[in-house]
């Protein structure tokens, strides 16, 4: 089931939002961004390839345009496989623990469990990017050696999220946790947050 939009990323691009209820305690959340667009990849590699062609009327070094050629299909390659998420899941299974998957472009997908004894607490965190402050989930590991200290910190999703205003908070349980789900404000991402309970 698909939430109400449209939802934008923090640069206007955008994306989608699934809920899918399994169980009372077993939901999951799906976020999913445009494919990339092969216009776009023409339009970058064409540009390059012009201005390496340029270069290489001018001096006549042969090396310059099959540089560019090597560069761009290489960095291209490695775009896909590495930095562009197609789609994004969290899976969340009540007492048991949280899955994260990411797909890449290039079909390649990538699969993390973190068990809930291991969770200290998940949380919206702050950050600076360029010239704004953004929100993103993280999960906060136990440190084993130390109870009261936090081992890692593990971000939930790639797709720098999009929030300003909160409109409409859903919670429900699962196990000792209770899930919530914040919509924000009109062309906004949601924000997907899990809470530990606090006396």
């Amino acid at each position: 089931m698909a939430e109400e939009g449209p939802f934008t990323d923090i640069s206007g691009k955008p994306i989608s939002l699934e809920c899918q209820n399994y169980t009372p305690f077993c939901r999951e959340f799906t976020v999913s961004s445009p494919k990339v667009s092969l216009l776009k990849v023409m339009g970058y590699t064409c540009s390059v390839w012009l201005l390496a062609y340029a270069v290489f009327f001018l001096t006549e070094n042969t090396t310059v345009l099959s540089s560019a050629i090597m560069v761009t299909l290489v960095g291209m390659i490695l775009h896909i496989h590495f930095v562009k998420v197609d789609q994004e899941t969290l899976l969340i299974i009540g007492s048991l623990g949280i899955q994260l998957s990411s797909l890449y472009a290039s079909g390649r997908e990538s699969t993390t469990f973190i068990e809930m004894s291991k969770i200290k607490d998940i949380v919206i965190n702050e950050a600076i990017y360029m010239q704004s402050i953004i929100y993103y989930l993280c999960i906060l590991i136990k440190d084993p050696s130390e109870p009261d200290g936090v081992a890692s910190v593990v971000p939930l999703f790639q797709v720098r999220i999009s929030s300003t205003v909160y409109t409409q908070i859903n919670c429900f349980p699962i196990g000792m946790v209770p899930v919530v789900s914040c919509l924000s404000a009109p062309k906004s991402l949601i924000l997907l947050t899990v809470l530990f309970c606090r006396d």
